[in-house]
């Protein structure tokens, strides 16, 4: 059996030019580089692009007294060419701002878009969103809320956000896992993290909304 430890580390990478080739509200930079190869030595100077994007937050809303997921729907543009529609079921989200602690932004973000106040949360996983040329990674935690009391629309005017809040069972949101009908990546891999952790977060929240 192969070990999963990875064989490589920072070190292992040699950055000989970076040039910053756009800047808006994203950055994208030029690279310079080459790496230590499996097999010995050094593979040749290749150029790579490198999409700047500072990292995020992602919130699963959930509530356990209801077994209800809070989910969120709104255009994306990056959606334009999907088969159905560039509107998407989402989880809450947002970017970490400087000094801003995952705690703060998932907070921050669930009350602008979805109208939410969390009662309880938890770290789920961090992971890599496009590593083959971005920068950019999630934090995923699950928290708790009480669906009761939420949907409607929402967002932030001044960013030009239109958010519709969609309060379904957890059963309904994972047939839409399955089906087809979530699309979006952060969204598919909560909601699966979810069927796997359900029955501890219930244990755990289970009439804890006071």
């Amino acid at each position: 059996m192969e070990s999963l430890a990875v064989t490589f580390g920072h070190g292992d990478v040699e950055i000989e030019e970076r040039e910053t080739a756009y800047q808006g509200f994203f950055k994208l930079q030029r690279l310079r580089l080459r790496h230590r190869l499996f097999a010995g030595g050094w593979s040749a100077w290749q150029s790579r692009e490198l999409f700047v994007r500072d990292d995020a937050v992602c919130v699963l809303l959930y509530d356990p007294d209801e077994d209800a997921v809070v989910l969120i729907e709104q255009f994306r543009v990056g959606a334009l060419k999907d088969n159905e529609s560039p509107w998407l079921l989402e989880l809450v989200a947002g970017i970490v701002e400087p000094g801003e602690s995952t705690a703060e932004v998932a907070a921050r973000e669930s009350r602008e878009e979805a109208g939410a106040e969390l009662l309880n949360w938890q770290p789920a996983l961090r992971y890599h969103v496009s590593p083959g040329g971005s920068q950019e990674q999630v934090e995923l935690v699950c928290a708790q809320v009480d669906a009761t009391r939420l949907g409607g629309y929402h967002g932030a005017e001044e960013e030009g956000e239109d958010i519709r809040v969609c309060v379904v069972s957890r059963q309904e949101a994972y047939r839409a896992v399955c089906d087809g009908r979530i699309r979006n990546a952060h969204t598919l891999v909560a909601l699966q993290w979810l069927q796997l952790n359900v029955t501890e977060l219930r244990a755990r929240w289970k009439n804890t909304s006071g």
